[in-house]
């Protein structure tokens, strides 16, 4: 990890965020020494720290670069094993590979690879599932919260994107699941709803569609359903997985 030196603390954590090309907020900092200001320049000493990506950073990255290479892939293609993060392993049982498994058989599959996911991320956490009409829930329940959500949720949604894609490729019958953790998916549907009325108001008073960040598939449904008795806005969706993206329009009204 490198050092870096400066007149004072402030000089050389940008100096070092400068060095690193991220945000204050993307990295972790620590003070080896805060120096010293000294007497008409004697006895001054330099400021020095070290400053690296911060975890969460590091595995959204890593994780956004798995869900890219899965992309790449045919879906008939046996799930292996990234270079980037070892998500996938290369032993995956016989049965995997038919992708005929019963629901039951392939939910319990995802089950263990979600909780080897978190291990390989150091934030082991217990996976409980829950159903909740037709869709199945998986509940990781960690001590390391923030590593497994990520700022802005990013994190947490590349796993459910790298779930839906597991659970398409080895279960017989089409399952929908969501990964939570904690409490962020119920913040994050209130969130949507909020984002979901802002958006429809927006598009009506300025008479243009306006186009949202991507977010996963359930998300988007949440904000057409949010929307559907809009009269005055139509909901569609943009783009390809897992960069698919909401767009809210303004309806032209007849005269």
């Amino acid at each position: 990890m490198p050092i870096y030196e400066a007149a004072t603390i402030d000089e050389a954590i940008q100096l070092g965020l400068n060095d690193l090309g991220l945000d204050k907020e993307k990295v972790e900092i620590e003070i080896l020494d805060e120096g010293k200001k000294g007497f008409l320049g004697i006895g001054r000493k330099n400021a020095r720290l070290k400053i690296e990506p911060s975890i969460s950073e590091t595995v959204s990255e890593a994780i956004e670069e798995t869900v890219e290479e899965v992309l790449e892939e045919p879906l008939e293609k046996t799930i292996e094993e990234t270079e980037t993060i070892e998500v996938f392993t290369e032993d995956q049982p016989e049965e995997v590979e038919t992708s005929e498994l019963g629901d039951e058989a392939a939910l319990t599959e995802l089950a263990v690879y979600l909780t080897d996911i978190t291990k390989q991320l150091d934030a082991p956490a217990l996976v409980k599932m829950t159903r909740e009409a037709n869709t199945v829930v998986f509940q990781l329940d960690t001590q390391k919260q923030g590593i497994l959500i990520g700022k802005h949720g990013k994190t947490l949604n590349a796993l459910q994107y790298l779930a839906q894609v597991f659970i398409h490729r080895i279960a017989k019958n089409k399952l929908s699941v969501v990964v939570n953790v904690g409490n962020y998916r119920e913040k994050r549907q209130e969130i949507i709803q909020r984002l979901a009325d802002r958006t429809a108001e927006k598009a009506i008073k300025s008479g243009q569609p306006v186009f949202l960040e991507p977010m996963p598939a359930f998300e988007r449904k949440q904000i057409h359903a949010a929307l559907s008795k809009n009269e005055y806005v139509k909901t569609h969706s943009e783009g390809d997985e897992p960069y698919r993206y909401l767009v809210v329009e303004p309806v032209k009204k007849r005269l």
